[in-house]
């Protein structure tokens, strides 16, 4: 009885069930300071598909680090059908395989320049390209998407005159992917660092597009990784996703702090997306990060489903982990069948987290947050960013902002510049300006001022 009552809760919050909930609390900061309304930015393809909007607006915001072309997203999105799985995966691949065989042309003909960026643009693509795929983890297009991807970024690295490094970060018996970005300009001392990771879909090649590139050629070390349940570990290994992510952070601290060229005074932490919790309770129980980004905040992820029983975490707990719950389990695959979102949501949680069903994902996500005082243990300066209309964590970073008690700056981005999605997607070039600034004052990193004309 009790099941059935919560199977229809279920139906009733359709829109707050998966990691794209558009219901959250009422945000504390909003609340004391509400902000004037504004239009949001207009989608000019899949007018009717929220989440495959996103996604090419994701790919929109890459351009302004390398990782596309305006023309590529436009005629590959007009090619793709709308809320197709299979049409997505196709389109972006014919993409991406075009433009590999171009940069294999280029590097053949000696244009290293012409290469590198094709590569660098390719291996965006093929990314997008597996994007949809994870409800069925043995489709053989996902690896092979996946592959190609590594193999054209790091076939960019290498034109890159050694400014980026592949490294293995030992981790509990195994190791984990990442990228060491050297400082721009910055020869023969120890250089302030960001360690950075993505989050629940996010590789820590997507990182270059998102931070990496841009905070190195602001004069920053740059370490890039990625933990269990995101693509390198998970594809290779099976690492499932874990919420106690200091144990994945500090042994990536013990890499980068054994390196000679970084200052172990300023090393900051920089969680992109679900990234946005995960950093935070790194940065609770790791004395050794300096500064903490999170881009963008979030406090609670078990807010997408309390409501749905009560708001009360035990109760959830109990019925989703429940040996048997048919009606909950009904009920979650009517939401997927008339929500591209959920239907992602669920099917790609199903699999980095390891439970194998949506209602097993949804479990888990009653362990992803810093409450119970967790914010409360933040000691460095933190900047919480916000996106005005985030699809996925409206609210949460006012949340978050409000639990801190350490040096807090409150960084929020609307679609009046063009920057209110979600981790400000198509306005990197904005909010890398207004994170960098930050870790200079933060970091009191000189200011650097060209000569007058």
């Amino acid at each position: 009885m009790e099941r059935r009552h919560f199977a229809r809760s279920i139906l009733a919050a359709a829109g707050a069930v998966a990691l794209g909930a558009k219901a959250q609390e009422a945000s504390p900061v909003a609340a004391a300071s509400p902000a004037p309304a504004v239009s949001g930015l207009k989608p000019f393809l899949f007018e009717k598909d929220e989440t495959f909007w996103y996604e090419t607006l994701r790919s929109f915001g890459h351009i302004a680090y390398g990782g596309a072309d305006f023309g590529e997203v436009v005629v590959t999105a007009q090619r793709i059908r709308g809320g197709d799985y299979d049409s997505w995966h196709d389109e972006w691949r014919l993409t991406a395989d075009r433009v590999a065989a171009e940069a294999q042309q280029s590097l053949a003909a000696g244009r290293n320049v012409s290469a590198r960026d094709a590569f660098f643009r390719a291996s965006n693509y093929y990314r997008s390209a597996e994007f949809f795929l994870h409800g069925n983890p043995a489709d053989a297009r996902i690896n092979a998407a996946y592959d190609r991807s590594v193999e054209c970024f790091r076939a960019a690295v290498r034109l890159t005159d050694g400014a980026i490094e592949p490294v293995r970060i030992r981790y509990e018996g195994t190791s984990l992917p990442g990228y060491f970005y050297r400082a721009a300009g910055k020869g023969g001392k120890r250089r302030p660092t960001v360690v950075m990771h993505n989050g629940f879909d996010g590789s820590v090649e997507e990182m270059h597009y998102v931070a990496a590139a841009a905070l190195a050629e602001r004069g920053y070390n740059v370490l890039s990784f990625d933990g269990p349940g995101q693509p390198g570990p998970m594809h290779r290994e099976g690492l499932v996703l874990r919420p106690d992510w200091e144990r994945v952070v500090g042994p990536v601290l013990d890499h980068v702090l054994a390196r000679p060229d970084v200052d172990a005074e300023r090393v900051a932490l920089l969680g992109n997306s679900l990234g946005g919790v995960l950093a935070p309770r790194a940065a609770a129980f790791e004395p050794r990060i300096r500064a903490l980004i999170a881009l963008d905040g979030i406090y609670d992820m078990g807010v997408k489903t309390l409501p749905m029983f009560g708001g009360q975490r035990e109760v959830a707990r109990r019925v989703l982990t429940a040996p048997s719950a048919p009606d909950i389990d009904k009920a979650l695959a009517q939401v997927a069948a008339h929500d591209t979102q959920e239907r992602w949501a669920f099917s790609h949680g199903a699999w980095v987290t390891g439970k194998g069903t949506a209602r097993g994902y949804l479990s888990t996500l009653l362990d992803y947050h810093v409450a119970d005082g967790v914010a409360e243990r933040i000691q460095c300066p933190t900047l919480v960013c916000a996106a005005a209309n985030d699809m996925f964590f409206k609210g949460q970073p006012e949340m978050l902002y409000a639990h801190l008690t350490c040096p807090k700056t409150f960084l929020s981005l609307d679609d009046t510049l063009g920057a209110g999605a979600h981790c400000h997607a198509g306005a990197q070039r904005l909010a890398m300006a207004r994170i960098g600034d930050w870790l200079d004052a933060t970091f009191a990193v000189p200011a650097r001022r060209a000569a007058a004309a």
